[in-house]
């Protein structure tokens, strides 16, 4: 089941050999599974990436699979690099959550423990370059590869990845599509955007593939609505190739054919007319070297029709002034361009998040427009919402 967050959860229903045989191929050839190896995926197995990444994939393949379940900071920062001391984990499998999580709290505990990497990947979300950065040499000790995987749970397996020792790296950046994924980037009208455009727009997937999902469980019509029709220019045609795969993310495919994701496109803002992904904007302020987390909110304004809201929080040892909050504001500006330039930086003392250490966006939205926050008491932190709420509307 997926995106409960934005009505109502769907089942996903896949098939059983293409499924097993996407989830083998991709950990074989993009993760670089052998049968010797010993296999970390730090993920929750309830989710598609442990059902996938965990389970199926790295199994068929005859590694050995490491489960994990708790919070990975707790008790102390140094829990992931003693478990893969401990376990001779050479293979290593997260989120940008949990590696932010990791960077924030203790960024120089990998060096405090013997284990080596020869290949992390990242995967669930957009990775910062900062945080890539530091995944790469303080995590990896700069001899890891990485693979920033871009996939989703109706997709079965990874749906762009750079391919270990065959494409270079790009922080940032997913890469290109997969061998046999062939991505395609439309407009709002329709319009396919050219390759290397430099403009954000709904990545689709032109053709299926093994690992697809076959429908949603009970509800076909919700099937073909949600995920094919937007971009279908023949309803009653038989033919794939008129029934794009909508994903509902938005990206940015640069000269070189890497894909750039950007968020969901509810995550991309429009301000007076310039699409900006909130992601970017959450990069461009991790460049600040005083800032640890990053989030970006719309927030409605009668000039621009919208423009960002921006939330950080510090790394231990720096404090809140008005001059940082300047240096972060131009930091956005000197990134990415005037336009970007939020409407406000708000410092605060630790981000809203789930018990997972996701960050709740959708509460700082509610917070910023001066909507109603709901129920947060299922936060890891929900004392947070509180303070924040009296920060940004006094």
């Amino acid at each position: 089941y997926t995106s409960g967050t934005t009505g109502k959860p769907k089942g996903c229903q896949h098939g059983t050999g293409g499924y097993l045989a996407y989830v083998t191929g991709t950990s074989k050839f993009v993760q670089d599974i052998h049968p010797e190896d010993v296999y970390w995926c730090m993920a929750d197995i309830g989710w598609i990436t442990g059902h996938s990444y965990i389970v199926y994939g790295p199994l068929a393949l005859g590694a050995s699979t490491v489960i994990f379940e708790g919070i990975p900071t707790y008790p102390d920062a140094g829990r992931c690099w003693r478990i893969a001391q401990d376990l001779g984990v050479n293979i290593f499998h997260t989120a940008p959550t949990a590696i932010r999580a990791l960077r924030k709290v203790g960024p120089d505990e990998p060096a405090k423990y013997n284990y080596e990497f020869k290949h992390m990947t990242t995967v669930g979300e957009p990775i910062e370059p900062e945080v890539w950065k530091w995944y790469h040499k303080e995590v990896g000790k700069g001899k890891a590869i990485i693979v920033d995987t871009w996939w989703q749970t109706e997709t079965g397996g990874f749906l762009c990845s750079t391919l270990p020792a065959l494409r270079p790296m790009k922080p940032g950046s997913a890469g290109p599509g997969m061998p046999g994924i062939h991505p395609i980037i439309y407009d709002e009208n329709g319009k396919i955007l050219p390759k290397g455009a430099g403009q954000a727009g709904n990545i689709c997937i032109q053709n299926p593939w093994p690992g697809m999902f076959q429908t949603i469980w009970g509800d076909r019509d919700r099937f073909v609505k949600n995920y094919f029709e937007r971009y279908c220019k023949d309803k009653n045609s038989k033919n794939w190739k008129d029934w794009p795969y909508l994903t509902g993310d938005a990206a940015v495919e640069a000269p070189d054919g890497y894909y750039r994701i950007l968020g969901r496109i509810d995550d991309v803002i429009n301000v007076s007319g310039h699409r900006l992904g909130t992601k970017e904007l959450e990069s461009a302020a991790l460049v600040v070297i005083e800032v640890a987390e990053a989030a970006v909110v719309p927030v409605k304004d009668d000039i621009k029709g919208v423009v960002p809201d921006l939330y950080v929080a510090l790394k231990p040892g720096y404090k809140a002034s008005p001059e940082l909050e300047k240096k972060i504001s131009n930091a956005l500006a000197t990134e990415i361009g005037p336009i970007a330039k939020p409407r406000k930086v708000w410092i605060v003392p630790d981000m809203p998040k789930t018990r997972s250490g996701k960050i709740m966006r959708r509460v700082l939205g509610a917070i910023s427009n001066k909507k109603d926050v709901g129920d947060v008491m299922t936060l890891a932190n929900p004392e947070i919402v509180e303070a924040i709420t009296k920060m940004v509307q006094k």
